[in-house]
C-alpha cells in the first residue's frame, strides 16, 4: 500500500486449479475425486454423497434438455434444499444460465425478473406453488414431476456419463462442459442474480464462471477453510451470499452442506446443526441474532467459523455470540456485483505480501480485501484517491467484478469506470489496510447543501431512546425549502417523539440540520424487511412519502 494513500492491493491471487475450467468442471472433478464423501442434505431428511449428487444432477440435466430446448436463461424458484442444488448443477452442466428468483418478491418484481431474462421456463416445486400465487407467462416445471421421469434408461445413461466417460469427453454429452483451446467457459455468464432492490429497481447482475470461481479461490486462500467443513446453508440462492458460499463453494472445494428452507426457523436449524455437527455458518447478523434469541444455543456449539455479512455486525451481537457459543464472529463485506466477497476478517494471523503478520480479525472493520482484490477510497466530488483514514466512496477491482447489468448498459456505466466498480458504499482503509464501512451513499440526504448521514442520526436516536435494533429507520423525502427532509419510521421509541427531538436539540452531537422535525416521526406496526433480514429501504422511503396510505 502506498504510504498515506487509501488504496490497497492485497496478496496476489494464486492461479485457479487447472481443472477449474467452469463451475461444472470443478464440481465434476470434486465428485469423481471423493464419490463417497457427504455432499448435500436438507431438512426433508434427504442426504446425498458426491457420487449420488453427480448422478442426480446429470439425470436431471438429461431430462431438462428435452424440456427447455434452446432457452438461454432458466428460472429457479426454490428455497435452499437438495433439489435446488441439483437443479442449479444440472442447468450449469447443460450450459444454461440459472436465474434464482426471489420468492419473497412482489408480483411486479417477479414480472420484472421474467421480462428482463425473457424466461420461458421456471423450475419450482408443488409446495412452493401452493404457498405462492405468482402468475407468469413462463411455464412452471415442478421438480416432483421431473423426478417421476427418471426412468431406468435415464438412470443408466446418467451412470455411464458420471462414471465411464472421460472428463475431457463429457462435453459431447453435457453441453456446459464443452471445452477446448478455442472455447473457454470461464468468461461466459454462469448466473444472473438480481440485486435486492432495497433502494431501487432490481437489476440482473451477470456473473461469469471466472467471477465466482475466483471469489471461491480467494476466500479459500484467505480464510484457509479445512478440507471437510460442514456448512449450514440457510441463505437463499437468489442472494449472492447463498449462491456462492453455500452452494458453489461447498461443491467446488469438497465440503458438505445442510440446507433448510426458512432461515428464520431457529429451532429447526438448531436441530440440523446439532444432528450434522455443522462447523461453518455463513449468514447475516439479523439471522444470527434470531438463533441466539429463539434457538437453543447449545445446539450451535459445533460451529467453529461464523462469518457474517450483508449488514453491519453490532458490537453487542459480537459479544453475545462469543459468550453464548465461545467463538468470535467474523465480519465480511461484499455485494452481488462482486460475486460477492470483497473483504473478510479471518481467524488466526494474516500474513501480508510484505511479510508482516497481523491478527486476522480487527473488530469494527470488515477485514482485509481478498487476495487479488484492490480497494480504493476516493472523494465523492473529486474522484481523487484520499489519504489513509479518510472517508470516501469505496471502489473495487478484481477478478470477482461482474460483467455488468443484464441489458442495462447505462446502469452499468454508472457504476463501472474501466476496471473499477463503484460500490455506492462509504468507508475508509486504516494504516494496515483493514476496511471499515461507514454508510451507503443512498442513505444520505442533501439538506440545505449539507450531506446528512441517515445512520448517524439513527444511532443518536437509538442512544437517547435505548430502543432495540431495527425499531426505527431514518429516511428522507423531498422538501421545497431545503431540498430534502429527514423522516423517522419507528415501531417503539419508549418515549414521545417530542421528547426525542428535545433531547437531540439539548446535546451537541448533531447539528440542527440533522435533527428531524417532530411531525416527521411516523409510527408503523413493523418496519419492512427483505428476505435476508435487512431493512427494505426502498419500501421505507415509499411509506415515508405516503404516510397516510
Amino acid at each position: 500500500m502506498q504510504p498515506n494513500t487509501a488504496e490497497l492491493s492485497t496478496n496476489p491471487l494464486s492461479p485457479l486449479p487447472e481443472h477449474w475450467l467452469s463451475l461444472g468442471h470443478a464440481f465434476i472433478h470434486q465428485a469423481r475425486s471423493q464419490p463417497n464423501a457427504p455432499c448435500v442434505a436438507d431438512s426433508t431428511g434427504l442426504v446425498l454423497n458426491y457420487h449420488e449428487a453427480l448422478l442426480g444432477s446429470i439425470a436431471l440435466a438429461n431430462i431438462l434438455h428435452e424440456k427447455i430446448g434452446l432457452a438461454e436463461y432458466v428460472g429457479v424458484l426454490l428455497p435452499p434444499s437438495v433439489a435446488a442444488a441439483l437443479v442449479n448443477i444440472a442447468l450449469t452442466l447443460l450450459g444454461k444460465i440459472p436465474v434464482n428468483l426471489n420468492y419473497t418478491a412482489s408480483q411486479d418484481s417477479f414480472n420484472s425478473y421474467v421480462s428482463q431474462c425473457k424466461l420461458e421456463h421456471i423450475i419450482t416445486s408443488n409446495k412452493v406453488m401452493q404457498r405462492l400465487s405468482y402468475e407468469s407467462s413462463a411455464t412452471f416445471l415442478p421438480v416432483e414431476a421431473l423426478r417421476k421421469q427418471v426412468s431406468l434408461m435415464v438412470k443408466a445413461r446418467a451412470w455411464s456419463e458420471a462414471d465411464l466417460v472421460p472428463e475431457n469427453l463429457l462435453g459431447h454429452f453435457l453441453p456446459g462442459l464443452t471445452q477446448n483451446h478455442h472455447h473457454s467457459r470461464l468468461d461466459e455468464t454462469a448466473a444472473i442474480l438480481f440485486t435486492a432492490g432495497s433502494t431501487g429497481d432490481p437489476k440482473g447482475v451477470m456473473l461469469s464462471h471466472r467471477n465466482i470461481l475466483s471469489n471461491i479461490h480467494a476466500i479459500q486462500q484467505q480464510a484457509r477453510l479445512s478440507e471437510k467443513e460442514v456448512v449450514l446453508g440457510v441463505v437463499p440462492f437468489f442472494h449472492s451470499f447463498g449462491f456462492t458460499l453455500t452452494l458453489w463453494t461447498v461443491l467446488t472445494l469438497g465440503h458438505s452442506v445442510i440446507y433448510h428452507y426458512d432461515p428464520r426457523d431457529a429451532r429447526r436449524i438448531g436441530d440440523l446443526c446439532e444432528k450434522y455437527k455443522a462447523t461453518v455458518m455463513f449468514c447475516t447478523p439479523t439471522i444470527m441474532r434470531s438463533y441466539l434469541r429463539r434457538g437453543k444455543t447449545e445446539q450451535f456449539k459445533s460451529i467453529k467459523l461464523c462469518i457474517l455479512g450483508g449488514e453491519q455486525l453490532k458490537p453487542q451481537l459480537g459479544k453475545d455470540i462469543e459468550q453464548e457459543l465461545g467463538i468470535t464472529a467474523l465480519e465480511g463485506y461484499g455485494l452481488t456485483e462482486t460475486s460477492p466477497v470483497v473483504a473478510c476478517n479471518i481467524p488466526g494471523e494474516m500474513i501480508l505480501s510484505d511479510g508482516r503478520r497481523l491478527p486476522g480479525n480487527r473488530p469494527g472493520t470488515v477485514g482485509m480485501p481478498l487476495p487479488g482484490t484492490t480497494v480504493r477510497i476516493v472523494g465523492l466530488t473529486t474522484g481523487e484517491t484520499l489519504p489513509t483514514g479518510e472517508e470516501g466512496m469505496i471502489l473495487v477491482t478484481g477478478p470477482q467484478i461482474m460483467h455488468g447489468y443484464l441489458n442495462k448498459p447505462e446502469e452499468t456505466s454508472k457504476v463501472m469506470s474501466g476496471v473499477w466498480f463503484a460500490t455506492g458504499d462509504l468507508g475508509f482503509l486504516d494504516q494496515d489496510g483493514f476496511l471499515s464501512i461507514t454508510g451507503r451513499l443512498s442513505q444520505f440526504s442533501k439538506i440545505g447543501g449539507e450531506m446528512v448521514p441517515h445512520l448517524a442520526v439513527e444511532q443518536e436516536i437509538l442512544r437517547i431512546t435505548k430502543a432495540g435494533e431495527q425499531s426505527l429507520s431514518v429516511t428522507s423525502t423531498p422538501d421545497d425549502n431545503r431540498g430534502e427532509r429527514l423522516v423517522v419510521l419507528y415501531t417503539n421509541l419508549g418515549m414521545p417523539p417530542e421528547e426525542v427531538v428535545k433531547q437531540l436539540r439539548e446535546n451537541d452531537h448533531l447539528s440542527n440540520l440533522w435533527i428531524p422535525n417532530v411531525k416527521d416521526f411516523i409510527a408503523v406496526k413493523e418496519l419492512p424487511v427483505l428476505s435476508t433480514g435487512k431493512l427494505d429501504l426502498r419500501q421505507i422511503k415509499n411509506i415515508a412519502a405516503t404516510p397516510n396510505c
